[in-house]
């Protein structure tokens, strides 16, 4: 390994690191089952009529990550959706999030630029669908700057990244972890011992990709990989939401307890 390589390396573990621990919502997960949610970044259009018929068969709903700036474009995750699909999505029950209008780098666009961004996507949305507006919010390409994560807990009711893993015990409404199911789809035995693991620890388990079809791109996955997920997923006892109305249950559940609000961010960053 190369200079340069051991440098990338180092980078990359420090961008994790700040976003793991740096102004944290710590937000107890405390549920009598456990929790599971699909979510799709980009929303290209396979994910919502390949992908949400999938999740429509099991009577499941997901949650879709969507970067209007990208609106009609042929993408790197493949042809992303129309206006017309807003529709299909609203009226099927799934959930539309927001993923910055121009599919912001969130390290390395600064901060304003960034918050310009989330507030011009809402914006764009409230366009088509008069008294729309997004909750949750999933971080696109890279881990958050420190500042652009304390900012977003002014905009959204909890964030979405990455990390390979689930959230149990005090999970981060500010990065709640998420595993991304591409990078398993040569071994679905990964991603159905996390299923496991997440059903007996009673956590919330978040699923991401991207597209949806037989030939997927590295981003995406094959619908029959999918759907055996979905379908254990479901075999396992688990709730399967979109991610607002998880974290909803777990709010109104008698025994979670939501800190956000009482709890300042754990540490101060000097800046990014």
């Amino acid at each position: 390994m190369n200079l340069s390589q051991l440098a990338a390396r180092a980078h990359g573990r420090f961008q994790r690191s700040t976003a793991k621990f740096l102004f944290r919502r710590p937000f107890v997960i405390n549920s009598q089952v456990p929790l599971i949610s699909f979510t799709f970044d980009d929303f290209p259009r396979s994910a919502l009529h390949t992908g949400g018929a999938i999740l429509k068969r099991f009577g499941l709903r997901g949650t879709y990550y969507a970067s209007f700036g990208l609106m009609g474009t042929e993408a790197p995750t493949g042809q992303i959706f129309l206006t017309e699909d807003i529709g299909v999505l609203l009226e099927q029950g799934h959930e539309l999030g927001c993923h910055t209008f121009a599919h912001c780098d969130s390290w390395k666009t600064k901060t304003p630029m960034f918050e310009r961004s989330i507030v011009k996507n809402g914006l764009e949305l409230s366009k088509l669908v008069p008294g729309g507006s997004f909750r949750t919010f999933s971080y696109p390409i890279s881990p958050p700057r420190p500042q652009t994560k304390r900012t977003m807990a002014h905009h959204f009711s909890c964030c979405r990244g990455g990390g390979q893993t689930f959230n149990v015990g005090t999970a981060d409404l500010n990065y709640l972890s998420a595993y991304f199911m591409e990078q398993g789809r040569d071994s679905p035995k990964l991603l159905k011992s996390l299923i496991d693991q997440n059903r007996d620890a009673r956590g919330w388990l978040i699923f991401a990709t991207h597209d949806i079809c037989k030939a997927p791109t590295p981003f995406g996955c094959t619908p029959k990989f999918f759907e055996d997920i979905v379908q254990y997923a479901v075999k396992s006892g688990g709730q399967v939401l979109p991610v607002v109305e998880a974290m909803e249950a777990l709010r109104s559940s008698s025994s979670s307890q939501v800190q956000a609000e009482a709890t300042p961010f754990t540490i101060v960053s000097p800046g990014s």
